[in-house]
């Protein structure tokens, strides 16, 4: 797997029938170690150990229903009552981060309505915060810790 622009972090991993699994520890299962599971799991130890986000409260792969069609948000933060409080879209490295991709994780957000967004290639990180009173979107410089967000 690629190198990213992350701190570097041991997984349990395995060999089957010739391919690389890397176990996710929010669904308990080992998942085929796409580029993009590569971030996904990067990202998640990230926030947890690095930003002090509480795994219990983070979950990936979340389902919703967007139009009635059901769509997956690769990670959802919630807070310590169970609302979510941020999204995390993630793309393989080889992605380039573009207006789409904020496009996509704006329209979950019109499910969610979350005041953080963040979307990650694994080299490149961005993360927004949302006022909803005045319809405001400011870039963060860095990713916040999990006790900034509330």
């Amino acid at each position: 797997m690629q190198i990213l622009n992350l701190p570097h972090y041991e997984f349990k991993t395995r060999v089957e029938n010739g391919k690389n699994y890397i176990f996710d520890p929010f669904r308990s299962k080992y998942l085929l170690r796409t580029p993009e599971e590569d971030v996904r799991q990067h990202f998640a130890r990230y926030l947890i150990e690095e930003r002090g986000y509480p795994a219990s409260l983070m979950m990936s792969e979340y389902s919703l229903s967007l139009n009635k069609m059901k769509k997956r948000c690769d990670l959802i933060v919630f807070n310590k009552l169970g609302a979510p409080v941020v999204l995390v879209e993630c793309k393989a490295p080889e992605v380039k981060i573009s207006q789409s991709v904020f496009d996509q994780i704006a329209r979950y957000n019109l499910v969610f309505k979350v005041s953080y967004l963040m979307v990650t290639n694994g080299m490149k990180h961005y993360c927004c915060k949302i006022d909803f009173s005045n319809g405001a979107i400011e870039f963060l410089k860095e990713i916040p810790g999990y006790e900034d967000l509330i």
